[in-house]
C-alpha cells in the first residue's frame, strides 16, 4: 500500500452539516475501496491565492491515507463529478 494525500477545497456557501456531509463521502470512498485513513485535518475557511469562479474563499480539508495504486484514480473521478469542490490534489507520498 502507498501513502496519499488528497487536498482539496469546498465551495464556501455550503453550512457545517453540508460540509460534514462532503467530508464523509470521501472518507467513504476511500475507506470503501479498501484505503485506510491515517489522519483528517480540517483547516476550516481560508481565502483563496486568487478568485475561482468569482468565489474569494474556500473550505479546505486535507486526508492523508494508505490505498492501493487505483484507488487515487477512483477518488478523482468522483470528485472532479462533486460540484460542491473548488479544486483538488492527489499526491503520493515518499516513504
Amino acid at each position: 500500500m502507498n501513502q496519499y494525500e488528497v487536498l482539496y477545497v469546498i465551495t464556501p456557501e455550503l453550512d457545517d452539516e453540508a460540509n460534514q456531509a462532503v467530508m464523509g463521502k470521501f472518507a467513504d470512498i476511500i475507506t470503501a475501496n479498501g484505503g485506510e485513513i491515517e489522519k483528517t485535518d480540517v483547516w476550516g475557511k481560508r481565502r483563496l491565492a486568487y478568485p475561482i469562479d468569482y468565489k474569494t474563499e474556500g473550505f479546505y480539508v486535507l486526508v492523508a491515507f494508505n490505498a492501493n495504486p487505483e484507488l487515487p484514480h477512483e477518488l478523482e473521478r468522483n470528485m472532479r463529478n462533486d460540484e460542491r469542490l473548488i479544486r483538488y490534489m492527489v499526491t503520493r507520498k515518499e516513504a
